[in-house]
């Protein structure tokens, strides 16, 4: 059984920062693309940040370049949000999510393309 756990959601204010961890037991996450989305009060999951199985490509949605980084230690089974200059915007609830198949080295945005998924990290923001 695949379960990514989040981890280091909490409660910032405007202008800090939080760092996320997903560790994923159960399977060896170098093998897989992997993903942060987040999902606010009364709005629809959004994607946030993906990484390809190398960690060689990155994507980001816009609302988040320049201010989070996606990273995995595959040597510890880990992703990474690094969450700069938060913005109450911010607020959400985080989820971390591994790709269902193996093999080449791409990564994804929809999640439809993600399997297996934490069961979230709360992250508040206050102004």
């Amino acid at each position: 059984q695949v379960q990514p756990v989040e981890s280091g959601g909490g409660l910032v204010q405007a202008g800090g920062s939080l760092r996320l961890s997903c560790a994923a037991s159960g399977r060896t996450v170098s093998s897989y693309a992997m993903g942060w989305f987040r999902q606010a009060p009364g709005k629809e999951r959004e994607f946030v940040a993906a990484i390809s199985p190398s960690g060689s490509t990155v994507y980001y949605a816009e609302p988040v370049k320049g201010r989070f980084t996606i990273s995995r230690d595959n040597a510890k089974n880990t992703v990474y949000l690094q969450m700069n200059s938060l913005k109450p915007e911010d607020t959400a609830a985080y989820y971390c999510a591994s790709s269902g198949t193996s093999g080449g080295d791409a990564y994804y945005i929809r999640g439809g393309d993600y399997a297996y998924w934490g069961q979230g990290t709360q992250v508040t923001v206050s102004s």
